[in-house]
Parts: structure tokens; C-alpha cells; sequence
């Protein structure tokens, strides 16, 4: 029995949800030899097979698309919830793991763990190995000019942190300005608030167009000899806008400022080139590419961070200690104080390892025919409103919408889709509250693809919605 609230209530009480399996993973095996071994399936779309269209249609988003190619190679969405097959649709918030991921973690903590940079015994030297081979990785992935120029961190936010306390708190002084927009996540507003108060440099926020996109000629118009720093997303988390991210650059630089890119949105769907962009520094978290939790990286400019101090103190990022003073390695080890996430990092780089496999372009053509696909059905909604920019065939939009259903309270939305649906989608503020009192609305709904989604998946999450909707709407 499902019963709501009264509409001073945030959302409506439902039932606790419940897992049942459909069938049992068929990549565990039993116990042999004493240990739990994960039986290695390779990947579906081949290295040939990627670069080949008469085997994956980029426009092709039905039976035998990439998202129904790949994924089966990702167990967990071969499950029920309550009594529905699962259906994921929060890829924004964090993507789901391949099997060759799951492999590498337990691979790691099978095999070899042990600390890195710090012993000659076979398990650290093989440790450290795979775990500067995973920092080449996300080089080469970006096309930064070296591993030195990865630093890795907790997550995008921490990387985000670090430039605040290390260049920013260095570099900035009373009247300088740091330039962002209404549109951005959190984590790309506050470190700077912090340091704008203790530095004396002054804030400034670009607004949006009418078509719901940060506008861009407005930020032009705010970069002076004054603006030292431009924070910018290259995709929104919740309007779904891909910003010109070359021009903006290079802007910035015309006046000597330097640019953060939040490419959180970007690098998990999309060809980043950092050269191409010339980004000073960028940031993104492993857990929206594939990879596991609690790790991330930083890219900045060599020249850049080898002029920064360091973030924290402690082992490995030192060259000396001595009881007065110390002396501080190179980065990236400069920025990376204690033991890293090690096997964290190792799943980011097998989670690299499958994402190229695929290609990059492929996966961004892909999800740009799902992105509006969905858009297109969700629009065709009575009383749905959706965020960010209408697709054209010069705007495109990330695969994603974030919305409002007119009377009825996103949170009901999200947990009436998942409990009798089994439907997976974001309620909030999606760390965005700014964008969201911007926009005049407290939180919205958000739906949210990656490859491995289907054209069924928007099908059943459209067909679900309505359902949900006629729920809610009844009780008028």
C-alpha cells in the first residue's frame, strides 16, 4: 500500500525496496584452490569491431546497439528490483563497473597488494608498477604531455580543493577575480568562497541564456586583467549543455587568466584533448568513467604545478625531512601525501583500458542518438519541464534531462519509479542549488544515461513515468 504525505511533506512515505536476483552471475564461479576467482570474459566490442561501422552502427540505437553489446558486461544490471527488472538511469551521479573492472580490484588485493614507491620486495615493485601504468593511462587518455602531469586524488572534488589551498591561496590577492557560473556543482563553488575569503578576491557569477545554457558573451564580457581564474564545467549536471570549451580558453588566456575545467560530464562520454583545449588544469572522478569509488585525478600544467606547494604533509611527498624544515618532492608525488588508493587507482585504469577499447568518439555518437531520443520522449510528457537547452542541429545535449512534472514533488517521482518500477533516476538539487534557485525551483528529477543504456531502458522509464503521473494526479 503506497500512501503520501501531506504537501507540506518533502515526498511521499513508501516501502523500503528490496534486491532479488534473476539469475545467478554466471562470471562468479565457486571457491577453488582455496581463493574466489572471477572468470575473465573478454569485452564484447573489440578493438577490430570498435573501429568497424558495419559492426556497430553509431546511429543505431535498437536491438544491437552498443549500449545491448555492452552490457552484459556489467553485472549488476542484471538484477530485480522489486519484482522489476532494473533499469539505471543515474549515470550522472556514478556509472556502473564492467567485469574487467571488478577483476582488477580483485586482482590487486589477490595477487599483489601492497604499498607503492615504498619497498624492493615483489609485491610493492609490482604494486607500483600497475599503479604509475594506471596515471600513464589517464595521460594518455586526455592526451597530457606526461604521467607528471596527473595527480591523483579522492575524487574531483579533493582535485578541485587542492588547486584552491595550493595556487589559489598562493596566487591571489585583495580585488583579483575569480570567474564562474550559476550552473556549476558545489565542489567548483565553495573551495573558491573559502578562498575568496581569505584572500580578498572577489567572486564573480556568469548567468544563463534564455535558452537555459551559461552564458558564454556575458563571461567574455566579465574577463579583464583583473580575472586571474575561470572555473567552468564543460558539461552541466543538470542542464544537459556542452559549452564551447576552446573559445572559452582561450579567452581566458587573451586576458592571462588561468582556467579549471570541471570535465565530471565530459571525459566519461566524450574525446577530451587537454592539448587541444589548453586547459591549465582539469579535473574528473573515476566513479562516472567505470572505474571505483574514491579516487580521482587532477591534470595541470607541468610549469604550473611544479610552482605550486603542497596540499598536505606527510610521507611521499616529501624529498627531505628535517625537525626544522622540509623539502618537498616533485610533483605529481609533491601532491599525493600517505598511502593512495592504490587498488582504486588500478580500477580506474582497467575502466581506461575498456573505454578506449570501445572508443571514445563511438560511445559520445552513441549517446548523443539516446540523448535525444530521450529528450524527444520526455518532452511528448503532459506537464513535464525540462532543464537546459532544446537539441537542434547546432545545440546538442549531454544524455541526460533533468525535470519537474507539474503538482508532484520530485522525490515522489523518483521513489514511485523505483518501487514499483524498478526505475533508478535522481531527485534533488543534484549539488546545485545555485542553478536551481536560479531557475526558480527548490530540486528536480534527473534521468541520466550512459552506453551501456538502451533505447528500451528510455522506453520502459518513459511508459513508467506516466504511470507515475496518473498515480499522483488521481488524488486531485
Amino acid at each position: 500500500m503506497i500512501t503520501t504525505t501531506s504537501t507540506t511533506m518533502e515526498g511521499a512515505i513508501l516501502k523500503l525496496p528490496c534486491l532479488r536476483t534473476v539469475s545467478r552471475n554466471p562470471n562468479l564461479t565457486n571457491r577453488s584452490s582455496g581463493s574466489l576467482r572471477w572468470r575473465s570474459r573478454p569485452l564484447h566490442v573489440s578493438a577490430s569491431a570498435a573501429s568497424s561501422p558495419s559492426l556497430i552502427n553509431d546511429t543505431k540505437i535498437g536491438p544491437g546497439s552498443l549500449g545491448h553489446i555492452t552490457r552484459s558486461d556489467f553485472p549488476i544490471l542484471h538484477q530485480e528490483i522489486n519484482g522489476s527488472k532494473l533499469v539505471y538511469l543515474d549515470n550522472a551521479a556514478t556509472s556502473q563497473k564492467p567485469t574487467a573492472v571488478i577483476n582488477a580490484l580483485q586482482n590487486y588485493y589477490e595477487a599483489y597488494n601492497s604499498n607503492v614507491h615504498r619497498g624492493i620486495h615483489y609485491l610493492s615493485a609490482k604494486a607500483t608498477d600497475e599503479y604509475e601504468s594506471a596515471r600513464q593511462k589517464v595521460a594518455d587518455f586526455i592526451n597530457a604531455a606526461g604521467a607528471r602531469e596527473i595527480v591523483f586524488t579522492r575524487n574531483a572534488t579533493e582535485a578541485i580543493n587542492l588547486v584552491a589551498y595550493s595556487w589559489g591561496l598562493s596566487n591571489l590577492k585583495p580585488g583579483d577575480e575569480i570567474i564562474t557560473t550559476v550552473a556549476e556543482h558545489h565542489s567548483a563553488i565553495v573551495p573558491w568562497q573559502f578562498v575568496a575569503q581569505k584572500t580578498g578576491a572577489v567572486l564573480r557569477f556568469v548567468n544563463l541564456t534564455e535558452d537555459e545554457v551559461a552564458d558564454v558573451d556575458q563571461l567574455r564580457g566579465f574577463l579583464s586583467r583583473k580575472t586571474k581564474l575561470l572555473v567552468i564545467h564543460h558539461v552541466s549536471n543538470m542542464l544537459a549543455s556542452v559549452l564551447p570549451m576552446d573559445e572559452v580558453i582561450s579567452w581566458a588566456h587573451d586576458v592571462g587568466a588561468k582556467v579549471l575545467v570541471d570535465a565530471c560530464q565530459s571525459v566519461p562520454h566524450m574525446v577530451v584533448d587537454v592539448k587541444t583545449l589548453d586547459a591549465d588544469f582539469l579535473v574528473a572522478s573515476s566513479h562516472k568513467m567505470c572505474g571505483p569509488t574514491g579516487v580521482g585525478f587532477l591534470y595541470g600544467k607541468s610549469e604550473i604545478l611544479s610552482a605550486m606547494p603542497p596540499f598536505l604533509g606527510g610521507g611521499e611527498m616529501i624529498a627531505d625531512v628535517y625537525l626544522d624544515h622540509s623539502t618537498y618532492a616533485e610533483p605529481p608525488s609533491r601532491f599525493e601525501a600517505g598511502t593512495p588508493a592504490i587498488g582504486e587507482a588500478i580500477g580506474l585504469g582497467a575502466a581506461i583500458d575498456y573505454l578506449s577499447e570501445i572508443g571514445m568518439q563511438r560511445i559520445h555518437d552513441y549517446e548523443m542518438e539516446l540523448a535525444n531520443y530521450l529528450y524527444d520522449n520526455l518532452s511528448s510528457v503532459s506537464d513535464v519541464r525540462i532543464y537546459g537547452p532544446a537539441p537542434s542541429q547546432t545545440v546538442t545535449r549531454a544524455a541526460l534531462c533533468s525535470f519537474n512534472v507539474k503538482d508532484v514533488h520530485p522525490t515522489d517521482i523518483a521513489t514511485f519509479l523505483d518501487q514499483q518500477h524498478g526505475v533508478a533516476i535522481r531527485s534533488g538539487h543534484h549539488c546545485a542549488q545555485p542553478l536551481h534557485r536560479h531557475l526558480g525551483i527548490s530540486s528536480s528529477a534527473r534521468a541520466s544515461l550512459h552506453f551501456y543504456n538502451t533505447k528500451d531502458d528510455v522506453d520502459r522509464f518513459i511508459e513508467a513515468l506516466k504511470d507515475t503521473i496518473s498515480f499522483f494526479t488521481s488524488f486531485k
